[in-house]
């Protein structure tokens, strides 16, 4: 987990407890609990045998009142857990929106008439803002919404929402422009055109998707349900034959009684798979509600799922392998000067270079080479580069300190009357280039002193995070825009699959669509605007936080940390739902088995006393043996709480093993466990009855 994610909130802490208690009362009303049609049946099992209850008492029901009030509670309380897990789920969901709520006040904004510096402006409330307007927002100034930097750049301190403490850049063009409401500008002062009404912002989606009252059921849940709905179907309707049976069988015998209400609807509730139907909900929305604690959020609940079955990625570079900004690592002189020369005429070039770039050379030359100016000569020239020239600089002194593509500078310098170009000029350009850098020719009027390498930086720890992707069956290629050189030495050194160089957008769809036709399941990250068509055909979409707004709503799940290594966490945890699902299914349908050995001969032992040898847990009594019966079907359900919110822990290792190892540990468990339960609850029941 990040080290500035969301604090854990404890699994039973007592503020989400007590609510969720009160919500599980809430949620018996029918007109809730029908969504879940197992447990709804069941919550009318309940009330058949609060009837029969009524009725012992009233001297109506042969059986004692004692037996049918105490199947009627732990009916009752069957419901009333599996409500109570859904409710304790969606209590995480509430504390944590909790939280965010507690950062959205009532911010002043300074609208402008016009996106420019220096106009003047009026405040107004966030809440009066709109799509389109446009906000002058200065130095300790909250940001009133979500938008986009036109204008400016400044530090922003986006810990509101995204917990990171260290500030970020948010300038106007690229990719790093977008902002999100609720965040504060620490230095300088943008102009921000909205992009989001009040009540759409992304603070605003965020509140309601963790809440996880609106999430919307899988593809995969609704087949499990439609499993669940026809599993207990079939077992009402063999309830249903089996009091006619114990009829025509009492009659045929001479013997015994019929087989009650009371204990046909105890029958049915302890083999309809009551304890995933009751755990299922719970399950989804825990699912969000851990990808929250990794910094994340799933717009969707689907996005979660298909992370589990991905088995292509696609990255994109500048900013998602690498930095995003290249910076100088390198002063490789030519022509026979020094390091230390190149060094001096790259630090004059670069003074008034404010870009990160730039930057980085007048770093390198004061760390390596002991190089500093203070302050710029009086007579200091800024030569900004243009598209045009490809060159940028400084005049000064008389001089023409310049930096920038080769066949420009060396255009250049022969205009200025340069007779001769250093020989291993050519040589050491195609080198840096092939090793996957940018080449920056330095010149001081007519003379070429060398190269500097500006290198795209990988990110820390990613060669290890492709590592863990590949063992997990997951192929990485990377997209980027640079030239197939660059992209393959990148590439190598990053330690992805495969890569697309020159990429377009349209490319990028191409690949992603190729993919997909192949039966493949395909995840993109990226942050750019021109990664968003890309974003919206992939199966997983993930942007990063810092990336454009385009990029945001493309998405379906969004990286607050912008680490794009993240979709390791997403994809742990879609195969945890997945896992998580199919275990407890296991689990549930194993524990029919030591039922049909507790109920059946129990219920039927009055016609066919022969049946008395399938009682191999030896329990004490018929109206014990069901009771117990009863209440381990109950008491499952919070035990397996803690699995289903925290998730089954997720082992790289081929799907066969991992289907044996479950089944091993789910089926065979799901069949011991109810064996060694009712015989203890057996023992108990016993010594009262």
């Amino acid at each position: 987990m990040s080290k500035h994610a969301p604090e854990p909130i404890s699994m039973f802490n007592a503020r989400i407890m007590r609510p969720a208690l009160l919500d599980s009362f809430k949620k018996l009303d029918p007109r809730t609990l029908w969504r879940n049609p197992v447990m709804f049946a069941v919550e009318i099992a309940s009330l058949i045998t609060l009837v029969t209850f009524v009725m012992s008492l009233a001297g109506m029901n042969r059986e004692p009142a004692w037996f049918t009030g105490f199947v009627s509670l732990w009916l009752w309380l069957t419901v009333i857990f599996a409500t109570f897990a859904e409710a304790l789920a969606e209590g995480r969901g509430k504390a944590r929106a909790a939280s965010l709520r507690k950062t959205r006040t009532d911010v002043q904004a300074k609208r402008l008439e016009r996106p420019e510096f220096g106009t003047p402006f009026e405040m107004v409330s966030a809440t009066e803002l709109r799509k389109e307007d446009i906000i002058l927002v200065e130095a300790h100034d909250t940001i009133a919404g979500d938008g986009d930097v036109i204008a400016g750049a400044a530090l922003v301190n986006e810990a509101a929402v995204t917990g990171e403490s260290a500030p970020v850049v948010r300038e106007s063009g690229g990719d790093r422009s977008a902002v999100t409401g609720g965040t504060t500008v620490i230095a300088n002062s943008i102009i921000v055109r909205i992009t989001a009404n009040p009540g759409e912002t992304f603070l605003d989606r965020m509140i309601s998707l963790i809440e996880g009252a609106k999430r919307r059921k899988t593809p995969n849940e609704i087949a499990l349900e439609v499993l669940l709905i026809a599993l207990t179907v079939v077992f009402l309707l063999v309830c249903a034959n089996i009091s006619p049976l114990s009829m025509y069988s009492v009659q045929a015998a001479g013997q015994g009684t019929p087989v009650s209400l009371t204990i046909l609807v105890a029958l049915f509730v302890c083999l309809a798979p009551t304890t995933i139907a009751a755990l299922l909900p719970a399950i989804g929305i825990a699912g969000m509600d851990r990808l929250f604690q990794k910094n994340v959020i799933a717009l969707s609940g689907r996005a979660i799922e298909a992370a589990g079955d991905v088995n292509v990625l696609l990255l994109d570079k500048t900013g998602t392998i690498t930095l995003g900004n290249r910076e100088a690592v390198e002063f490789i002189p030519v022509g026979g000067y020094s390091e230390q020369d190149l060094a001096e005429a790259a630090l004059m070039a670069s003074l008034t270079d404010e870009t990160p770039e730039g930057r980085s050379i007048v770093v390198l030359a004061k760390k390596k080479y002991g190089l500093s100016r203070d302050a710029l000569p009086a007579d200091a020239e800024t030569i900004a580069f243009n598209a045009d020239t490809r060159l940028s600089g400084v005049n000064t002194g008389g001089r023409q300190y310049r930096k920038g593509a080769a066949d420009s500078t060396v255009a250049f310098v022969k205009a200025l009357g340069a007779r001769t170009i250093p020989s291993n000029l050519e040589n050491v350009v195609d080198r840096v280039a092939r090793g996957g850098a940018t080449p920056l020719v330095v010149s001081c009027d007519d003379v070429i002193f060398g190269v500097i390498n500006l290198k795209d930086i990988i990110k820390g720890g990613i060669q290890e995070r492709f590592q863990q992707l590949r063992s997990m069956g997951i192929k990485t290629v990377m997209i980027t825009g640079d030239n197939p050189l660059t992209a393959a030495a990148i590439a190598a050194e990053a330690q992805v699959d495969d890569f697309l160089a020159q990429a377009k957008p349209e490319e990028k769809l191409r690949l992603i669509r190729e993919y997909q036709e192949a039966g493949y399941m395909v995840a993109m990250t990226g942050d750019g605007t021109n990664d968003a068509p890309a974003l919206a055909q992939a199966d997983v979409a993930v942007a990063m936080n810092t990336g454009t707004q385009a990029a945001k709503e493309a998405a379906n799940i969004i990286d607050l940390d912008s680490n794009p290594t993240k979709l390791l966490d997403i994809v742990e945890v879609g195969k945890q739902i997945l896992m998580t699902r199919g275990n407890l299914t296991t689990f549930s349908i194993s524990n029919d088995v030591a039922k049909y050995f507790a109920i059946i001969p129990a219920m039927m032992l009055s016609i066919y006393p022969q049946l008395g040898v399938l009682n191999v847990m030896h329990l004490a009594s018929p109206f014990s043996a069901i009771l117990s019966a009863v209440i381990f079907n109950a008491i499952i359900i919070p035990m397996l709480v803690p699995l289903a919110l925290k998730g089954t822990k997720f082992r790289p290792m081929p799907a066969e093993k991992l289907l044996i190892h479950n089944l091993l540990l789910y089926g065979v468990g799901g069949i011991i466990a109810p064996f060694v339960g009712i015989k203890a609850i057996d023992m108990v029941v016993g010594m009262f009855v």
